[in-house]
């Protein structure tokens, strides 16, 4: 019985493969929580066997795989459907923070018109980043399997299209929906509402919280990690391009952080 292990983001992945729990152990890198969303057309052709339209690092679902890992499986030319084709059985881990549960929407609301597929796909729910674990520690995880049903795509394809909608009315409409067959996506779109504009300062809650660290005298270039780590809706790097955006902002509320416009580089923000 031939089983593959997809995950709802790329770092899993490096510490799942070694764990031999499935044949193959592949992520996605797609970032659903900030700036505009990729059009269906762009995200599907991600997807696809690999061809002319794939121009560009990153354009292919597979650019950073290790082309070892596909042994026996294809190339890292093969797309998504065809690989899936080629396993008994597919399990989708899901990581806990809210980026996470967006691309477990989108993924089941793409996969969703695939039978072929979605009959022998199971979901299993993790409580921290897998990330976070070595491999030794994955290989005695005993975490539960939940087969995918009509409802589990169902739910999906509307929280999917609620996210993809230019305004927040479809979003806020989920809350008042019974959401337990995805158990985890009520508290990614709570965190994720918080980070909308507030209409007293129209500043989100992870602007607020770098904001709060500063005033409380913290001058560490860090602080934009620690506002990542401690909302978990942006990464390190989005949470960094907020704080910039604050002391380049028409009315500044952060100074002394070097000369606008700012350089989109981790090394060149801890340097300022």
């Amino acid at each position: 019985m031939s089983h593959l292990i997809l995950t709802t983001n790329d770092l899993a992945p490096l510490q799942l493969q070694p764990t031999r729990l499935a044949n193959l152990a592949l992520g996605f890198s797609l970032r659903f929580v900030v700036n505009r969303l990729p059009s269906e057309e762009q995200l599907i052709m991600g997807l696809e066997r690999r061809s002319a339209k794939h121009c560009n690092v990153g354009d292919h679902w597979l650019d950073d795989i290790q082309p070892c890992w596909l042994k026996g499986f294809g190339t890292r030319d093969i797309g998504l459907f065809e690989l899936c084709d080629k396993f008994d059985s597919i399990e989708l881990w899901v990581d806990p923070l809210p980026n996470d549960q967006l691309v477990l929407v989108w993924l089941l609301d793409l996969l969703r018109p695939y039978k072929e597929i979605t009959t022998k796909l199971s979901l299993v729910y993790t409580d921290d980043a897998v990330a976070n674990y070595r491999a030794e520690s994955l290989a005695k995880w005993k975490l539960p399997v939940f087969k995918v049903t009509d409802n589990h795509l169902a739910l999906a394809s509307r929280a999917w299209n609620a996210w993809r909608a230019p305004t927040p009315e479809s979003c806020f409409d989920l809350l008042m929906k019974d959401l337990t067959v995805l158990p985890r996506l009520r508290s990614a779109l709570v965190a994720m509402f918080e980070e909308l504009p507030d209409a007293s300062t129209g500043l989100g809650a992870s602007e607020m919280a770098m904001l709060s660290y500063i005033e409380d005298g913290c001058t560490d270039p860090q602080v934009a990690r620690m506002a990542a780590r401690h909302r978990e809706v942006f990464d390190e790097s989005e949470a960094g391009e907020l704080l910039d955006d604050l002391a380049q902002c028409p009315a500044p509320l952060i100074f002394g952080v070097g000369q606008a416009p700012f350089e989109k580089d981790e090394a060149a923000r801890y340097r300022r």
